[in-house]
């Protein structure tokens, strides 16, 4: 059975350094994607472990090795773009050299003060009617803080960059000081909008550490939380993207909808964002008697409703002309890249944990991997409203195969020691990595936090060029990518 969850001891997975870089060139030109890549500090001070870990035929597969600090490594994003941010990322952090790499930029710009920030060289275009618009860090809507960077000529774009970093909250830092058992409501904060996917990966790979296999009425709870927030935030989605484009009714209706559904979590788990539907080793979403016929209610009056104002957006002349063809990302160009989530399949690729790495829920219980193959904004517009029919479905079917689930709690025991344990779910953005290593006395060594959105960003700014700036709102809303997510 394939499963989102991988645990093995970490005396199984070293490879000495060649073989390493040489068994990560045949996996990843043989098809097979990555899930995440980064570094932690070694036993000895003067080395790095690196950890790259894959998913190729429905199996997750780790590979680790160390590396001086010395003298660094050689890079595999020449070979292998979809590395880059990773291999960034491992610069920043741990300031080992990724040899060959084409573009060092700071991720997150961790240091103590802003002139790494304020100092560093943008990429320019020469010419004389060559203009450069500057948006944010400060921004008019009340949003987090992001930098980005227009080359213009006349109104078109021809360059973004995206500058990031601006939050240095030290969530990885902060997972390490407390009782791993009593992470989740830290958790639940890395990205709040996505709270029940982080807390879902937080807590299967604790559970593995822990030796629970969470019984069939867990995964359910958790997994209809899941869909619960995949419609809310698709919902959110499409309402900003109506307003963007005038399409006022949309706009409303969208946001109304949401309303339903946050209230129905809340219902479910006393928060509307989700917080509290999962714990290690517990049912906390209950979804017995009344609370399961009110999701079936809520559920009842999304899909008559979202399928009249879907009709209405699509079919409407003006949204398609704001929409279609704006802001395309190229099959090619997600494929390069690694984009995930509703990104990627917008693009035409067919990526989502839930279908490639289903384990026991998704294969007793299957949800259609919906796929646009344009990838312009009109096709991210079109994947949230089809997922949303899809995960209405599935939490029917869920509910129904599922009856009376209660609250029930297992207590987390000792975790295996020198254990590598990595959760991942497909969150409405795309997948969220937990990673967790524990010492020789069980307690947790390193706690690595993947958001989707860190692959994704990059995205973006391929996706304006040759756009109108004016096109920039729509495209950026069309990503609905997270800073917090980024800047962990």
């Amino acid at each position: 059975m394939t499963t989102a969850t991988f645990i093995a001891p970490v005396a199984s997975l070293g490879l000495p350094t060649g073989p390493f870089f040489d068994a990560a060139a045949i996996r990843l030109g043989a098809g097979a994607r990555a899930l995440a890549f980064f570094g932690q500090p070694a036993d000895d001070p003067a080395a790095l472990t690196l950890t790259l870990a894959l998913e190729a035929g429905g199996r997750i597969e780790v590979l680790r090795t160390d590396v001086p600090r010395s003298q660094g490594f050689r890079a595999l994003t020449p070979a292998y773009p979809a590395l880059h941010v990773f291999e960034r990322e491992i610069h920043e952090q741990h300031g080992v050299v990724p040899h060959s790499h084409p573009w060092l930029k700071p991720v997150r710009f961790p240091s103590p003060g802003p002139s790494g920030m304020t100092g560093y060289p943008f990429y320019s275009l020469d010419g004389k009617e060559v203009h450069e618009v500057a948006v944010g860090p400060i921004h008019a809507g009340v949003i987090e803080p992001g930098h980005f960077r227009f080359m213009c000529l006349g109104e078109t774009v021809h360059h973004l960059e995206v500058h990031l970093g601006y939050q240095h909250r030290g969530v990885e830092a902060l997972l390490l000081r407390a009782d791993p058992r009593m992470l989740t409501p830290l958790v639940e904060t890395i990205a709040g909008d996505a709270s029940v996917a982080h807390a879902w990966a937080s807590a299967d790979a604790l559970e593995a550490l822990a030796g629970l296999a969470a019984a069939p009425d867990v995964d359910a709870s958790r997994g209809i939380g899941l869909e619960l927030e995949r419609i809310a935030m698709h919902l959110a989605g499409l309402s900003g993207m109506a307003n963007d484009v005038a399409f006022l009714q949309g706009a409303a209706t969208y946001g109304r909808l949401r309303t339903t559904i946050i209230n129905t979590t809340m219902l479910v788990c006393g928060s509307r964002f989700g917080r509290g539907w999962v714990r290690p080793g517990a049912i906390r979403g209950a979804l017995a008697g009344g609370v399961a016929d009110a999701v079936r209610a809520a559920l009842g009056l999304l899909k008559q409703d979202v399928g009249i104002i879907n009709d209405r957006m699509r079919s409407s002349s003006s949204v398609r002309h704001r929409l279609a063809g704006v802001g395309t990302l190229t099959h090619a160009q997600a494929l390069e890249l690694g984009m995930v989530g509703a990104t990627a399949r917008a693009s035409g690729l067919e990526v989502d944990l839930r279908g490639d790495l289903p384990g026991a829920l998704y294969a007793r219980l299957p949800i259609a991997t919906v796929v646009e193959p344009v990838g312009d904004c009109l096709a991210r517009a079109l994947v949230r409203m089809r997922e949303i029919d899809a995960s209405i479905g599935w939490i029917r079917a869920a509910l129904d195969a599922h009856p009376g689930v209660v609250r029930s709690a297992r207590p987390i025991g000792p975790l295996a020691p020198r254990t590598l344990a990595i959760g991942l779910r497909e969150s409405w953005r795309g997948e969220v990595v937990h990673a967790l290593e524990t010492t020789a006395e069980g307690t947790l060594r390193t706690y690595k936090v993947q958001d989707p959105s860190l692959r994704n960003w990059h995205g973006l700014a391929l996706a304006v060029r040759g756009n109108e700036i004016s096109d920039f709102p729509i495209c950026n809303k069309s990503f609905d990518l997270s800073y917090c997510g980024h800047d962990l």
